[in-house]
């Protein structure tokens, strides 16, 4: 692989993932720069950061290394880890000024008060409105998505009537913005009308054309007040003057209702103040039933130090097979060596690492991606061609194996659809995982009754995800207004959905064709295609012409354009007339086929 440039944005994952095919520019690289460092502490993304950093500083001609983070407690222990001078700086562009909300007052840190003027919109909502009020703008953080919207609408009566005329007129284009660029879902819907009143709220579940008119509107100071989950936190530079975290219960996969880290809270009350506007940055707490004397405990406190998360069952499965497919033929002694370099090998015994080192090579012998040459402390551990080929894919041994189970129940002259999806949504690698609710199971039933015939092995209604739902949905031509509202999933969701669907179906195809299931492979390689676009499988070669999607293509078939190859010879004024795209795209799309059928012959 070669890169035209000079400078390389990649994510952690990307990082680690290409140094598994040991690209020869990577000994050219001479300073990494890793930002928001203290992610190494994150369960799930942590590992691959870790490693990025551990491959570059292991290197023959190790490049420098600069970590940046504004919320890391143990920067000293970082930095050595790192080989790195530590700079510490408290200076910031705009003063903070943290309080907490009890009893009708806000009472600042620094001994001041905040009058709050109360309603029934809730005090959260009230402490946003009443920065507004006195000209500035609010970042009021909720908990869950629904409640960022509840609290959105209630604060739009009150920041409607304080609006400019000139501010309206231009909410009021960002709002016909907004839905002329957007399937018309009951969420877009309630976005648009609440931006003409200069209030929006902000979650992953909008897509990303809403999320940007949003961010775009209150850089621009037209949008006065958003609502958003703690996600806008972590992602995006949004500041404000006043930042009002309504709540420190967040719910967590693993440990259901529990409070927020001060790491968390550090991201969120951080977004307070905007440069050049404030005199000072207001972060306020809204505790609730948590009282306010924890809530002044955030206040002032250290984030929780950065604690490496590379011992966990997977991470060791995942990484310990990269390490042999970019080094291959390395003794038991060598892995040890090779993470005793990472934090974990700072934070951790080398007997600890060792052990992990020993389970995982045990692990992934039994999986048949690594073998052995020579015996006991001089035994080589060597990466299987299936191994390599799973290393290289980024996937977890253990996906890959439910994958290769999979394939052994197949039929390789069937259609696999409904059961190749739900495999994908239930992996491992999979997410968006959305939460199931009491009418998805109607749902399932559903779709059971029609669809089962596709399933390799049985499955029960209960056992279907609402994300099977909601991709299997789109792979038959459901819109995204029809798909979130039968089935809950709103179209920033989908798009993660089906985007890392389609790279899992990638996967399935490869480690299908390696076993030589060809029509199998086959199968899944299409499915890559039907996410990708969400259409069935009468469209995918029509999906191979550029600017032809999904509704393009269905218009094109229903006039009797089957593929490429009818397309070819086709009338431009014929096909121009289809839903009006007219004569000029039309030439382009027959071009388009036409030299996709060349290639073909």
């Amino acid at each position: 692989m070669r890169w035209p440039a000079d400078i390389i944005v990649l994510t952690n994952e990307r990082m680690d993932s290409l140094m598994r095919h040991r690209p020869a520019w990577m000994s050219r690289v001479g300073l990494v720069i890793s930002d928001e460092i203290h992610l190494i502490g994150d369960a799930d993304r942590g590992p691959a950061l870790e490693m990025a950093i551990a491959h570059a500083l292991s290197a023959k001609s190790p490049p420098q290394v600069l970590g940046l983070s504004a919320t890391v407690s143990n920067a000293g222990e970082i930095a050595e880890w790192l080989g790195a001078e530590l700079v510490e700086s408290s200076w910031r562009p705009v003063p903070l000024a943290e309080g907490v909300y009890d009893g009708g007052s806000v009472h600042m840190a620094d001994g001041s008060t905040l009058d709050v003027e109360s309603s029934i919109r809730g005090p959260a909502v009230d402490i946003g409105v009443g920065a507004v009020a006195d000209g500035g703008q609010a970042l009021v953080f909720a908990n869950t998505r629904p409640l960022s919207m509840s609290m959105a609408t209630k604060a739009s009566t009150a920041v409607e009537p304080m609006l400019s005329r000139e501010a309206a007129a231009r909410l009021k284009d960002a709002s016909d913005r907004i839905v002329r660029e957007n399937e018309r879902t009951e969420a877009v819907k309630t976005l648009a009308d609440l931006v003409k009143k200069g209030v929006a709220f902000h979650h992953a579940g909008l897509s990303q054309p809403c999320r940007s008119v949003v961010e775009e509107e209150f850089r621009g100071g037209a949008i006065r007040l958003v609502t958003a989950t703690p996600t806008l936190a972590a992602g995006v530079n949004l500041p404000a003057r006043r930042v009002v975290i309504s709540s420190l219960m967040r719910f967590d996969m693993r440990r259901g209702m529990a409070p927020i880290s001060v790491l968390d809270y550090k991201q969120m009350s951080g977004r307070a103040g905007r440069p050049q506007y404030d005199d000072r940055g207001e972060a306020i707490i809204v505790p609730g039933n948590a009282g306010p004397e924890m809530a002044s405990g955030y206040i002032g406190a250290e984030p929780e130090p950065v604690e490496s998360q590379m011992l966990n069952a997977r991470a060791m499965r995942i990484h310990t097979l990269g390490l042999l497919v970019i080094r291959a033929a390395l003794k038991r002694s060598q892995i040890t060596d090779f993470f005793m370099g990472t934090l974990a090998g700072r934070q951790l015994s080398k007997s600890e690492i060792d052990r992990e080192v020993g389970s995982a090579l045990r692990v992934l012998a039994k999986k048949g991606m690594v073998s052995s040459r020579g015996a006991g402390a001089a035994a080589r551990h060597i990466a299987s061609d299936l191994g390599r080929l799973v290393s290289e894919l980024y996937l977890d041994p253990d996906t890959a194996t439910e994958f290769l189970e999979l394939l052994d129940m197949a039929s390789d002259k069937r259609d696999h659809t409904l059961g190749l999806v739900h495999a994908i949504a239930e992996c491992g690698e999979f997410y968006p995982k959305a939460m199931p609710r009491e009418r998805d199971r109607e749902n399932a039933e559903g779709l059971l009754d029609e669809h089962g015939g596709e399933l390799v092995y049985e499955v029960y209604s209960n056992e279907i995800a609402k994300s099977t739902l909601a991709l299997n949905a789109w792979v038959c031509e459901e819109t995204e207004s029809s798909i979130a509202a039968a089935h809950g999933v709103e179209s920033g969701d989908l798009h993660r959905m089906r985007e890392r669907a389609a790279w899992i179906a990638h996967c399935l195809a490869r480690i299908a064709a390696h076993e030589g299931k060809t029509g199998l492979a086959s199968e899944a390689d299409e499915l890559e295609r039907r996410l990708a676009y969400g259409i069935r499988r009468e469209l995918i070669d029509l999906t191979r012409v550029r600017g032809v999607g999904r509704v393009r293509a269905r218009e094109l078939y229903r006039a009797g354009y089957r593929d490429r190859k009818s397309l070819a010879g086709a009338d431009a004024r014929k096909v121009g007339r289809i839903s009006s795209m007219g004569k000029r795209v039309a030439e382009a799309i027959i071009a388009q086929a036409g030299q996709a059928g060349a290639r073909r012959r």
